[in-house]
């Protein structure tokens, strides 16, 4: 093995460069993964435009991470094995000691490491990452397929299984990117009814065929209306970061409906108070999940062929990749693969 591994670095905000390291050893909670695919995320975009901190390198970012275990801590337990195909997600392992990881609540670890942002993450030939981070990839999905379900995926399937929707029901999916195309899939495949709102016509098609019962275009009609006169829905889950819209369309809810925000923007949402509780209605926020949970919506994808629609790119293009995301031009997750010799 080389003793030094490639990556792309953040020079300034919103500009990677390749670098060379050394390759680092692992700590006693840790392991050193060896990288096959990454994938690229709309929070890459927003991590990338942090500078780097002053005497520090370039944080590399990433954080939808498939590789191999290459070493491993002395305390790393032997469910984790030299050899084993893993994944790291956007949650770079809970610390199993603070109220929440005491309370079962490991996603929601007060001192959790975030890959990308609070350390190295996924663009590079190698990474380390505490064990707690790791999850287990299922052979029969390649590593291509697997990065993006550990955010986009977890996000999506798991605020879906936790919904409190059941067969039959109504969805309204907003937004048809990286994390909309997932959640038409997984709905569709629970059993649901499912409508996607989106802005353009140019993905009615790949909606309809990802699963999407209907389609509607905000540019050409408006979506309360057209929800409405649909019969409403039960649930709307929001995976674009547009404030407005969620507000418009959260008197389409029925009685007792739950609007659940994926989505995270800049803009703060007007809600009218009279129009939630005269109904009962509800309007939560979900996270991705545990490593657990995530190895769950990674089965359920091989099992009912929920796979991301992704393009692959070499890692080092990676500022293409991510001038592509900006622009809205990924259809719809980029991932970074490593050839690698070494």
């Amino acid at each position: 093995m080389n003793k030094k591994y490639r990556a792309m670095q953040i020079v300034v905000p919103g500009v990677l460069e390749m670098t060379e390291r050394p390759i680092p050893a692992p700590g006693p909670d840790d392991v050193l993964i060896k990288i096959e695919a990454c994938g690229v995320c709309g929070a890459d975009l927003r991590d990338a435009e942090k500078a780097p901190q002053e005497g520090q390198p370039g944080r590399i970012p990433g954080h939808e991470i498939v590789g191999h275990i290459t070493r491993k801590g002395d305390r790393v337990p032997g469910i984790w094995q030299t050899g084993q195909r893993v994944g790291v997600g956007r949650l770079g392992g809970y610390c199993q000691y603070c109220n929440p990881c005491r309370n079962g609540l490991f996603h929601l670890c007060e001192n959790q490491l975030t890959p990308g942002l609070s350390c190295d993450g996924g663009y590079a030939e190698y990474v380390v990452m505490r064990h707690t981070a790791l999850i287990a990839i299922p052979s029969a999905l390649s590593s291509a397929h697997a990065a993006p379900i550990l955010c986009a995926g977890t996000a999506t399937f798991n605020a879906l299984r936790n919904s409190g929707a059941r067969a039959g029901d109504r969805v309204a999916v907003l937004g048809m990117g990286g994390l909309g195309h997932m959640a038409v899939q997984y709905a569709r495949k629970m059993g649901f009814e499912v409508t996607v709102v989106a802005r353009g016509s140019d993905k009615e098609r790949v909606a309809f065929e990802l699963g999407a019962h209907h389609y509607i275009d905000t540019f050409k009609e408006n979506g309360l209306e057209r929800l409405r006169n649909d019969g409403g829905v039960d649930f709307i889950v929001a995976t674009a970061p547009d404030s407005e819209m969620v507000a418009a369309l959260l008197p389409a809810l029925a009685p007792r409906g739950k609007a659940i925000l994926l989505g995270a923007g800049r803009t703060p949402l007007q809600v009218m108070p009279g129009m939630m509780i005269g109904a009962e209605r509800t309007l939560t926020g979900s996270f991705v999940s545990t490593p657990a949970q995530t190895e769950r919506a990674l089965k359920f994808s091989h099992l009912f062929q929920t796979l991301p629609v992704i393009e692959q790119m070499p890692f080092e293009r990676a500022n293409e990749a991510l001038d592509r995301l900006k622009r809205g031009q990924a259809r719809f997750r980029i991932v970074l693969t490593m050839n690698q010799d070494n």
